[in-house]
């Protein structure tokens, strides 16, 4: 959890910084382009969750080769992604803002935070491998130091940049790369200490090009399920967008809380992933059975916890992040909405966790092309004289969804015994 709050930590003084300008444009172009990026880099989150799921069962079996093989293999595999997307910047940048349409101020304040902001991409999906295989090998702070140093340096430069130098967006963007490079250095320092005693750097870890092929093909579940969850987040910003740089502005304060909401939480399921996982390599049912309970009530917890914050706290919150009138005014109206989103969210982030960590990937593909198709774009249809009430509702109606969904196919696995490779 603390590992996972750094995270938002960073959307947080983002939007501080920004929040306190003397116009919205700088809050508005940080959050189209900072949700252009969530899309780009979240593509292949499967560089983080798919790595988790393996080496925890890697872990369990006590197998050393699997573990090393997996973490050098799937390093490689992101740096050369990074240089793809790198290499292909242009087109994928005006793409991505066209489709969101945001305001002409906008859209050229956010080119230019992305046009930085692309050079962090090795970086940052090593940082996904990197966070992976951590978790999955039990070593969680790891990940904790690697990114709260990172994200402190983040903070710092942001502050520097932007209220020292006067930088506005282009400063926020240019801190976010340094601070990325600074987190994989650190990742790689720890994982380096991480090495499995006796095993040696060799040609086979290295592999084959099927080797490589063979990782993508396991995690396109997960990739197919990480884009269908962007493109909804996209849709909720540029319908936003839509409805002028107020509300734009204003949503991009309370998306923040829900980077808080789902990073806090998901500290419980990144521990479901890894203790799953191992669960599953020892083949222990009983194991299983605790790991999941245990997860379940400290989820629940945790997620009643966030709705007393932002009940009592929410004007507070949005207060310290915002100094504009009219986007503090708007993001009150709204706030309801995050009251609602911890006990609404909780159960998909708990089950992402424990399918992860039994390499369930299609399950959590196919729930989530429900949730989407079948139920957010419904819903927000059906609410388009609700405004931007109909973009909130249509969120919460997405989340529980996904609980529906990933909890009846959770009963069926576990009546019928489906968790185990042998059954």
């Amino acid at each position: 959890m603390l590992t996972n709050l750094t995270v938002p930590l960073l959307g947080l003084v983002d939007t501080a910084v920004l929040g306190h300008l003397d116009s919205p444009e700088y809050l508005g172009a940080v959050a189209v382009g900072a949700n252009l990026f969530s899309i780009l880099y979240w593509t292949f989150g499967f560089m983080r969750m798919g790595t988790t799921g393996l080496a925890a069962q890697a872990w369990g079996k006590r197998d050393p080769f699997g573990q090393v093989a997996l973490l050098l293999r799937s390093v490689l595999l992101a740096i050369m992604i990074g240089l793809v997307l790198i290499l292909f910047h242009k087109p994928l940048i005006a793409v991505g803002l066209a489709l969101m349409n945001p305001s002409e101020d906008v859209t050229t304040l956010a080119a230019e935070y992305a046009s930085i902001r692309i050079w962090s991409a090795p970086a940052v999906l090593c940082q996904y491998t990197l966070v992976g295989w951590l978790i999955g090998t039990q070593f969680a702070r790891g990940p904790m130091v690697m990114l709260i140093v990172a994200n402190g340096l983040n903070i710092v430069l942001d502050v520097l940049f932007v209220t020292g130098l006067g930088w506005n967006s282009r400063g926020v963007a240019i801190a976010t790369v340094i601070a990325e490079y600074g987190a994989a250095t650190i990742g790689f320092g720890i994982v380096l200490t991480r090495m499995p005693e006796g095993q040696k750097l060799t040609r086979a870890l290295i592999g084959e090009l099927s080797d490589y092929l063979q990782i993508l093909r396991v995690n396109r579940y997960i990739m197919v399920r990480t884009i269908a969850l962007l493109l909804v987040l996209a849709f909720f910003t540029a319908q936003g967008a839509r409805q002028g740089d107020t509300v734009l502005a204003a949503n991009a304060v309370l998306i923040t809380f829900l980077l808080v909401i789902s990073n806090a939480l998901d500290g419980f399921a990144n521990a479901a992933e890894a203790l799953i996982g191992e669960a599953i390599g020892k083949g222990s049912r009983r194991r299983f059975r605790i790991v999941f309970r245990s997860a379940l009530r400290w989820s629940l917890w945790g997620a009643l916890l966030l709705t007393l914050v932002f009940v009592f706290a929410g004007k507070a919150l949005i207060a310290l992040l915002t100094g504009i009138p009219e986007v503090r005014t708007t993001a009150w109206q709204y706030l309801p909405w995050l009251w609602a989103l911890p006990l609404a969210s909780v159960w998909g982030f708990l089950l992402d966790g424990v399918f992860i960590g039994a390499t369930r990937t299609r399950d959590m593909q196919n729930t989530m092309l429900f949730s989407a198709m079948a139920v957010f774009l419904p819903a927000w249809w059906l609410s388009t004289g609700w405004g931007n009430h109909g973009l909130w509702f249509s969120l919460i109606c997405l989340m529980l969804a996904r609980a529906a969904s990933m909890g009846w196919l959770c009963r069926a696995h576990t009546r019928k015994g489906r968790w185990f490779p042998d059954t």
